[in-house]
This record gives C-alpha cells, structure tokens and sequence, in this order.
C-alpha cells in the first residue's frame, strides 16, 4: 500500500500543477499567439487523433487493467504481456492509417472552407494518433505495474510545457506554422517515446512476443472485454470533441477556434468533481461489496451536497469574470462565445451536482446499464450538434452541450432512485442554489472598475462574502460552520 499512496500523492500533485499549466496555456498563451483559425486547426489535429487513437486501441488499455495480475511474474516478461497489449493495437493502426489516409478525400471535403490548411498537415494527425495510441498503451501498463507518476509528469506537465515552448518560438518568429505544427506533434512524439525509455530504464520493456501469453487468458475473453471498455469509455471521447470537430466542419476553423477556447474556459469548473471522483471510485465499490447502501446513500448526499457548494461557487467566480478572461486573451473575436461559455458551465454544473450518479451504475450490480446509458449520450450529443449548429452557430454547439448532459445525468438519476431506492438530494441544495442566485444578482450590481485586476478582486471579494455569509446563516454547510467556529475562537 505504500506504493500505492506515494504515487497517489505525486499523481494528485503533479495533476494540479499540469491543470494549472494547461489553464494558462489554453486560455491565455496559445490565443495570444495563435489567430483563431490556428487554434481551431489544432484542436482539430488533436481531436481527430484523439478519437483514432482510441478506437484502435479497442479498450486495451482498460483490458491491461483488468487482466495483468494474472500475468504478473509469470513467466519471463510477465508471460509477454506487454507484446500482446501493444502488439495487436499497433497492428490495427497500421490498417487504420492506411484507411486514413485513403479517406482523406472525404474529411478534406467535410473541412472545404479550410481544407488547404488541413491538406498541408493531414499526415501529421495520422502520426499524431499513433503517438496517443503507444503512449496510451505504455501508461496502462505502468498503472498495472503500479509506476504511474513518471507517465503523470510527461502527460500533465512536460507535453503543456513543450507546447507552450513551441508556441513562444513560434510567436517570437523562430519557428513558421507548419515548423510550430511539426513541433506540437514532436511534443506528443517525445511524451510516447519517454515512456518506452522508461520501461526499459525499470526493466520491464518485454516487447518480445511468446506463445505463453496465450495459455494464461483466453484472448477472446480478453478481446471481449477490451470491445466492452472500447463501448463504455468511447462516449466520454465524443462528449470531449465531436462538438468542436463538428463546428470546423459546419461553420470553420476559426470558429472551431473561438468554441475550444470557451471550452477551456469552462473546464476549470470540473476540477473539484475530478478530485471527488477519484476518491469516490473506491469508497463506492466497497459499499457495493459490503452491501451498505445506507453508507453509500449517506455517501451520495453528501457528495452532492459538497460539489453543488464548491460547482456553484467556481460557476459564478468564471461566469461572473469573463471580461477578464477574454481581457487577458486581448482578442476580440474570442469574446463572442461569451454566452456559450455561460451554457458550458451550466451543463457542466449539472453534471457535477447530479452527484456520482455514474460511479454508482457502472459500480453496481447492473453496470451493465451504464453502456446503454454512454451510448445514448455519445448518439444524443451527435443528434443535437447536427441539428443545432447550423441554426445556432457556436452557441447550438453548447446549448447540445448542456442538453446532452442534462438528459443523461436525469435519466442516471431516475434509474439509481428506481433500481435502488437512492436520491442524491435533501432540503440543503436547494438552499445552496437560492444562495447561488442571491450572490451572482448582487455581484452583477456592482459597477465596473477600469482596470482588470482590480475590477476582479472587487467582484471576487463581494461573491465570496455574499456566498460564504448565505452559506453559513442557511445552514447547509456543517464543515464550513465547523471551520467558522474555530476562526471565531
């Protein structure tokens, strides 16, 4: 166990700092340096590798999780287990890219408006993917191998910073664009290529293939199970890009640009839901195993009740501050996705205050329904950006958003209530909420101050004395009247 918790703590660490680092970079760096169009054709180049990489992948990673243990110290190099799981992926790239690459006719006409742009790089995208695939790879089984630090650093960290070190050359006029979109794929390249210097610096580098490592498990049992996780995670991939491909495609790249800043932007909302969820993974399987649904309701209210605390309360901070956001960025054209910023946050609002509604599902005896419940997602989000988009622009793009998250995390809800008597919800969130709109109608009050930094300490301050003081005079808080109190003292 102590392994365990050293790479925890280095994980939760490194984790925060490379959120830091990508907030920066994403939101202020890139937008500065880059024009709309060039933010939105990366994003494109990631997304579209992103979403390649996974589906050849064919759940593997998730697969090393799941089956390792069996193959651990069996046998030299764990039975060849690292050449299966990189084997038959790498393999399927290779016909995948080849597919890619013959298809290019095709995504080149979906992209008419900016297909030079694209045509000048569409390899790098085929590269691209296979760069997220062996790295992919490699993290999952470093994570079996309980080594999962190192891959934490060169994902959170190192690849942030090497992109925003091509950016600086790039906007100082050292590199031009296509040597800037060589050097963001090179970041990708170095991320995958570390993680294969490090399993060979640990010894465990056993790309050699054997017979042994078919003895252990049957690979259809694993080929099924890998085909299960592909399903079930696939939909978390689409919520993630299909909006974004999906506005360079209808609208253009520029366009694409504006709407990943204003993504961005609102994922800084998911950061306390992220941190809960980790924690919440474990503690909820083993209220399943005990069979203590009177901790695990207890567990859910509680949880519910916290992110609803903390969402709104970042909600209001980023919703309420966005003059100065977009004033950092200093680029008119990205302030016009201002209100969809405002749909993102409220979906992803939801999404958090709907509690840990999937982790029950997909924990319980009926996980099984949690891959109806991704599959209705990944098809509604498609749905709504086809229809929504071409009338409304950037803002159909979020407003599918948040549909999307709204009727998935109400149907996860209903369904945990009816298969099992549990509801997220007590007289505290609705306490919470008035007291949400009470601080954001008197922040939106005040005047504004000519200057950036000081219009946002004013606001900030007047949300956190307003929101702080409602909390603890509405009771819905006891940890934060526990802290008062000592203060008090």
């Amino acid at each position: 166990m102590g392994i365990v918790q050293r790479q925890g703590l280095r994980n939760t660490l490194i984790s925060y700092a490379g959120l830091a680092i990508g907030f920066v970079n994403t939101t202020v760096v890139l937008p500065r340096l880059l024009t709309t169009t060039q933010v939105g054709f990366t994003g494109i180049l990631v997304s579209l590798a992103t979403i390649g990489a996974q589906l050849v992948a064919f759940g593997f990673p998730s697969m090393a999780m799941r089956y390792f243990p069996y193959f651990r110290g069996q046998g030299r190099g764990h039975s060849g287990f690292l050449a299966l799981l990189l084997g038959l992926p790498m393999l399927g790239f290779v016909v995948a890219a080849a597919l890619f690459w013959l298809g290019k006719p095709l995504v080149l006409h979906w992209y008419a408006k900016d297909a030079a742009l694209l045509d000048a790089h569409y390899f790098v995208a085929v590269g691209m993917a296979g760069c997220i695939l062996l790295y992919s790879l490699q993290d999952a089984f470093l994570k079996a191998l309980y080594h999962t630090a190192f891959s934490s650093f060169v994902q959170e960290v190192l690849l942030r910073v090497l992109i925003v070190a091509a950016a600086a050359a790039y906007g100082a006029g050292w590199l031009s664009f296509s040597e800037f979109i060589l050097a963001y794929f090179g970041a990708y390249a170095t991320m995958a290529l570390l993680l294969t210097v490090y399993l060979a610096a640990i010894g465990e580098l056993h790309i050699w293939p054997t017979r042994a490592v078919l003895r252990v498990r049957p690979l259809r049992e694993m080929l099924g199970y890998g085909g299960f996780a592909l399903l079930n995670s696939i939909s978390g991939t689409i919520l993630l890009t299909i909006d974004n491909l999906m506005v360079g495609a209808k609208l253009s790249l520029a366009a694409a640009g504006i709407y990943l800043i204003a993504t961005n932007i609102s994922t800084a909302l998911t950061m306390p839901f992220r941190a809960l969820n980790k924690t919440a993974f474990p503690l909820i399987a083993e209220y399943w195993k005990e069979g203590a649904l009177d901790k695990l309701s207890s567990f859910y209210r509680r949880t519910t009740r916290l992110n609803t605390l903390v969402g709104c309360y970042l909600a209001l901070g980023i919703g309420l501050n966005l003059d100065f956001i977009y004033g950092l960025i200093n680029r008119p054209a990205y302030a016009t996705a201002s209100v969809a910023v405002l749909l993102l946050l409220l979906g992803r609002l939801i999404d958090g205050i709907a509690g840990v509604n999937g982790i029950i599902v997909v924990t319980s005896p009926r996980y099984r329904y949690d891959l109806a419940f991704n599959f209705l997602l990944a098809l509604g989000t498609i749905v709504l950006n086809w229809l929504l988009i071409p009338r409304l622009g950037l803002l159909g793009a979020a407003v599918a958003y948040c549909l999307a998250l709204t009727a998935i995390n109400a149907a996860r809800t209903w369904f945990v209530w009816r298969a099992y008597g549990l509801q997220p919800f007590d007289s505290r969130v609705p306490r919470v909420l008035a007291v949400a709109i009470v601080a954001a109608a008197a922040v939106m009050w005040l005047p504004t101050l000519p200057n950036l930094w000081l219009n946002l300490l004013w606001r900030g301050g007047v949300l956190t004395v307003v929101y702080g003081a409602g909390v603890l005079l509405t009771r819905t808080a006891p940890e934060l009247e526990a802290v008062w109190a000592k203060l008090r003292k």
